[in-house]
């Protein structure tokens, strides 16, 4: 018997759109649930279950943002917006309201399946967290020992310095906006973006090859960070 393929929920009102993403995804063993409308999407979320939204948030009768934020009371369903909004602030409003990534038409069907495959793959993890040891190229870190390997020495890192990675590296493949760096590591308080950049740059000369040209520790232009897996 044939085993199914994940279930995944296409919010699309453009119908050359969700032509594509139709034919893309079901030729690569997706079953398939589609809404026009933020109304459709709402119940479709709630009845089928989906493990996978692929959400555009320019709908007829609404904004996909806050479908984002409903969903996000009650569940952990991996979201890929897909949008033609490219504006700054309208990513880090999707990402803030909950979306695990963003992608801004037109894009390439490649990129798309790469970040399905990392969403997909993070979700299966416990909470949607990545386990006690993470890897990334030559980047060894063991959450539970509080121990980060580069080369297989051991690099030291401040307290602080080790949270932040310990939250991007948890989140690898995500995008997280600065908001949620301030909130989750430094607690909110009186912290501000520079911050993030001043310790993000101290880490990427500890833990980059190149630190100038981060490979693992990757700049979302006027978003936040991601934590890129290399094998």
């Amino acid at each position: 018997m044939t085993e199914l393929g994940p279930l995944a929920l296409v919010v699309e009102d453009e119908p050359q759109m969700l032509r594509f993403l139709r034919a893309a995804l079901t030729a690569r063993g997706f079953r398939l649930v589609e809404a026009t409308t933020l109304a459709e999407a709402t119940l479709a979320a709630t009845s089928h279950n989906p493990e996978l939204i692929l959400l555009d948030l320019g709908l007829p009768d609404g904004d996909g943002i806050e479908l984002t934020r409903q969903l996000r009371s009650w569940s952990r369903v991996p979201i890929i917006v897909i949008s033609a909004r490219g504006r700054e602030a309208d990513k880090v409003d999707a990402l803030d309201a909950g979306a695990d990534d963003y992608l801004t038409k037109p894009f390439g069907l490649e990129e798309l399946l790469a970040r399905i495959r990392v969403a997909l793959r993070h979700a299966r993890n416990a909470g949607g967290l990545a386990g006690p040891v993470i890897t990334s190229g030559n980047l060894r870190i063991d959450l539970d020992r509080r121990e980060v390997k580069r080369d297989g020495d051991v690099v030291h890192l401040t307290p602080i310095e080790f949270r932040l990675l310990a939250y991007l590296a948890r989140h690898a493949g995500r995008i997280v906006t600065h908001h949620q760096i301030l909130k989750e590591v430094w607690g909110g308080g009186s912290a501000e973006a520079h911050h993030v950049r001043v310790h993000m740059a101290d880490l990427r000369k500890k833990l980059e090859d190149e630190p100038a040209r981060p490979k693992v520790l990757v700049t979302e232009l006027g978003v936040g960070y991601r934590f890129r897996e290399e094998d």
